[in-house]
């Protein structure tokens, strides 16, 4: 008997994939994004992020909550959920209805903040050392480093590029990618079973509080 409970949880994916998920968070840039590179654009994220991990207000136990909030939120504006689902269903993208588009990508989207911003809270003091990047055809790849004294990984992010704002929608960590990992982990659910099934174990998902994901 199939278990109920979608195999997705933070323990089956890499690590270091995880890890980089944290800095995978750009913000929108300008209306001329001409004025703007994607590797600002990821920095400047970054720097909003540890913002909110810095803060001695949100440090202590009883701010838990509100930092959590604070940190799902940024997440939740800043990945380009549409084009990650296209990208992680593939094929199976071009046959679904759109209820159906609709409902997988927000249900994508809670279960992606909901993990991620459980792995940034675990951040411990890495730093970003940004590489190059390179653009083309409205699509962007940053190459960075995440740097600590018993860290040294490469990370190439993946942007897009939609009305003058660069959007994440993958991340590359030391040669393993996120949407291809999620390919593989959704595509055997579907073979198994079918779309229908994957969108009821992700409504049925634990979370954090035991309950259904938000959306």
């Amino acid at each position: 008997m199939r278990g109920t409970r979608l195999r997705l949880l933070i323990g089956t994916l890499p690590v270091a994939l995880l890890t980089g998920l944290l800095f995978l968070l750009p913000i929108p840039a300008p209306a001329d994004s001409g004025h703007e590179t994607p590797t600002a654009v990821v920095r400047a994220t970054l720097d909003a992020v540890f913002h909110i991990l810095d803060d001695p207000h949100l440090k202590p136990a009883t701010q838990a909550k509100q930092r959590r909030h604070q940190l799902e939120q940024v997440i939740a504006e800043r990945f380009d959920y549409e084009e990650m689902s296209k990208r992680t269903l593939a094929a199976q993208w071009k046959a679904l209805n759109d209820g159906d588009r609709q409902e997988f990508v927000q249900l994508f989207k809670a279960f992606l903040s909901d993990q991620y911003a459980a792995r940034i809270e675990g951040y411990a003091g890495e730093r970003v050392v940004y590489l190059s990047e390179r653009t083309a055809n409205g699509y962007a790849e940053v190459r960075t480093r995440l740097v600590s004294d018993k860290l040294d990984l490469p990370m190439d992010y993946r942007l897009t590029g939609k009305h003058g704002t660069w959007y994440a929608y993958d991340v590359i960590v030391d040669g393993v990618s996120l949407v291809m990992n999620y390919r593989s982990q959704f595509t055997k659910i579907m073979a198994e079973s079918s779309f229908q099934e994957l969108l009821r174990r992700l409504r049925e998902r634990p979370t954090k509080d035991g309950g259904p994901p938000k959306t």
